[in-house]
């Protein structure tokens, strides 16, 4: 596609960085379309040549249209109306469209640069080419080390113009992805993990899944698109009864956050207790909830009297009795296994972390415990404080967390025990290597700060006007226009902002290469399917017993009537 001469300068809009042009062309001029004007380079230097200054289309308006008359009859063409009494083309529809300017694009920099020279008034305005936008819009190329290619520009045809980003940034800087229900962020999530797979990348990846919808990435390890001869992915699922935390990971906070309705005393207890063991334990020493449990025991005579007041018995007997409520019955929680960091990270590995079926309180623990432990060995490593590999908090490569449910795990208005260990890592991941990704359907039920924190965005449909806010004010780089497209696009489609892309852009995702794990159930197909003839004897069972019951109403069994 070639530069179109698509309308005129009119004047400026109603913002500094926006202007108005006259186009009769209702075809080439959608929101989120791109058009440039030329400025004379010589307005700086003398080489007689002109910069190109790229906008983007934000609102359109029809200033002039045919009568009402004209339209009035469904069955006769306007067009024909109009040239039976004489009006050419020139006398039919006019928009006025506004265009938010982003700048001229710099190849030494590969971003644009805003050179502040509005356009003037009778200028001529141009659609930009396909290949020129492909060359500007997305800061990779496909294939390239460190690219993501997870679609095409969506005012152009599918395909056309690449929109590729740049893994570095995704994961050095943090991701957001933000959907209703159903509009596809769990897609496009497997999209962009397929990238980070892929030969050019071969990235260490690990997603919580609290609805076991991930499980589908197991075909990465067979696909001949993931391999190039020197390498093939791995994929592991740990499904929740493999899911350990050791307990000498666990925080006084999380062990608190674990045990419900604790009194002030209980506090006390349960705060020396843990301080003494801790005291009493090197640094690298294991210890169990056995030696927790001693270490609260010691704390219960102290204080007796003669007459045997003062004592902590109640509270401590109280305590254990909540600690082996919670902890002994748990199949998360161990002495002695975790899952080891090297087991879950590994460049060329994606890992899932199924937590469907575990509670959700537990989950946060989970997540807060595992998200504090790579932070420190990133952390360690990286300091070369920890030098050894076979050290368990040796990890000498960056990672980078998939978190879907992101609201349950940094949740607005209420402290959980993963909320400020997410807020640390955005916040100084950067630096050490690890890379966060939240994904939510309810952005306005995700802690501010965490979502603030998330540097590159992917926004699909949302029609709620509270995420619709939270989105406005918490994520920068998206324009209140472009804003306004989001309840009006379909599955698939994302604006996509950020530091990962050279300027917000719509885009159309593209199709997984694995199967989408997280389809809806259809409900219809699922009855039809039992009532059909494979099932016809499991009916039949079903019948019989539950004739069988019917048949015993009224009898008396035992004593009891039924």
């Amino acid at each position: 596609m070639t530069d179109i001469l698509t309308g005129t300068v009119k004047g400026p809009g109603e913002k500094p960085n926006e202007f108005l042009f006259i186009t009769a062309d209702n075809r080439h001029t959608r929101i989120g379309e791109f058009v440039y004007y030329n400025v004379p380079l010589e307005q700086q230097s003398h080489d007689g040549s002109e910069l190109r200054i790229i906008g983007t289309i934000t609102d359109r308006r029809l200033i002039r249209n045919l009568p009402d008359s004209f339209l009035a009859d469904p069955n006769t063409p306007p067009g024909l109306v109009s040239a039976l009494i004489g009006l050419g083309e020139e006398d039919g529809e006019l928009y006025e469209i506004t265009v938010s300017s982003i700048g001229y694009f710099d190849q030494r920099l590969s971003d644009f640069i805003n050179p502040r020279i509005p356009p003037t008034p009778g200028q001529p305005v141009y659609l930009a080419s396909s290949e020129n936008l492909a060359r500007m819009l997305s800061p990779k190329n496909k294939n390239d080390r460190g690219a993501a290619h997870i679609g095409s520009l969506l005012t152009r045809s599918e395909g056309e113009v690449p929109i590729v980003l740049s893994v570095r940034d995704v994961v050095s800087t943090h991701l957001a992805i933000l959907a209703s229900t159903g509009a596809g962020k769990s897609y496009v999530a497997g999209v962009l993990t397929e990238e980070l797979m892929m030969p050019n990348n071969r990235a260490a990846v690990l997603v919580v899944d609290p609805h076991g919808e991930y499980d589908t990435l197991r075909e990465i390890e067979s696909h001949p698109a993931f391999t190039d001869g020197s390498y093939r992915p791995a994929v592991k699922i740990f499904q929740p009864d493999k899911v350990k935390v050791r307990f000498d990971s666990l925080e006084l906070a999380d062990i608190r956050y674990l045990l419900p309705e604790l009194t002030d005393k209980m506090n006390f207890n349960l705060t020396e207790a843990f301080r003494n063991l801790k005291s009493q334990k090197a640094t690298s020493e294991h210890y169990t909830l056995d030696d927790f449990m001693d270490s609260l025991q010691q704390q219960m005579y102290e204080g007796k009297g003669k007459d045997n007041s003062g004592s902590n018995v109640g509270t401590i007997e109280a305590l254990m009795w909540r600690l082996n409520y919670r902890f002994r019955q748990s199949k998360i929680f161990s002495n002695s296994e975790h899952n080891a960091l090297d087991q879950l990270f590994m460049p060329g590995q994606v890992t899932v972390l199924q937590l469907n079926d575990i509670d959700q309180q537990e989950q946060q623990v989970i997540v807060g415990t595992l998200l504090r432990r790579v932070n420190a060995a990133r952390m360690s490593t990286e300091r070369k404080e920890i030098t050894d590999p076979t050290n368990e908090r040796y990890l000498p490569y960056p990672v980078f967390i998939l978190i879907e449910e992101a609201h349950r795990f940094a949740p607005a208005g209420a402290t959980v025990v993963s909320t400020n260990v997410l807020k640390q890592i955005l916040s100084e991941g950067r630096k050490f290597g690890v890379g966060i990704g939240l994904i939510t359907q309810r952005p306005g039920k995700l802690d501010q700060d965490v979502l603030s924190q998330c540097m590159t965005q992917f926004i699909m449909r949302i029609v709620n006007p509270i995420d619709q806010q939270t989105i406005a004010s918490s994520v920068e780089g998206v324009g209140r226009k472009m804003l306004d497209e989001l309840p009006a696009l379909t599955k698939g489609q994302v604006v996509v902002s950020g530091v990962a892309i050279n300027t917000p852009v719509m885009c159309r995702v593209r199709t997984r290469i694995t199967k989408h794990g997280g389809q809806t159930i259809d409900a219809p197909e699922k009855w039809s399917e039992w009532h059909s003839n494979r099932n016809a004897s499991e009916r039949e069972r079903e019948t019989a017993v539950l004739r069988r019951s019917e048949g015993k109403k009224g009898q008396r069994i035992g004593g009891i009537d039924v």
